[in-house]
């Protein structure tokens, strides 16, 4: 099944939609601001992607600031803690496809896993 983790107020995240739907691609919307995944789905699209938390972690915004998360003393552990309790610390889109998953910025690596 493709999924792509989806923010419709993100540019990015509306260019890759637009990019799957014109190459014909059924593709599961999740916002995952209203539908955020689980600890066990963001460790699962980690493994997928190859990255670590901190690589996923999304780094704008006064939240990421706040929460002092540039900050190394954070391990990967409570990194994916702090995801899971503010969806909006997760970088996007996140496209999942049989071929894979991709963080997509900048959109052309969706071009990857199709």
């Amino acid at each position: 099944m493709n999924r792509i983790y989806h923010n419709p107020n993100c540019s990015t995240s509306r260019k890759t939609l637009a990019l799957l739907q014109e190459k014909g691609v059924d593709v599961e919307v999740v916002e995952y601001l209203k539908n955020p995944p689980s600890r066990d789905e963001l460790v699962e699209l980690l493994e997928k992607m190859g990255m670590k938390p901190r690589e996923l972690l999304r780094k704008k915004g006064d939240l990421y600031k706040e929460l002092d998360l540039e900050n190394p003393k954070w391990t990967d552990d409570q990194i994916l803690d702090f995801m899971v309790r503010h969806p909006v610390l997760i970088e996007r889109p996140i496209v999942v496809t049989d071929k894979g998953a991709r963080l997509c910025r900048p959109v052309e690596k969706v071009l990857e896993i199709l």
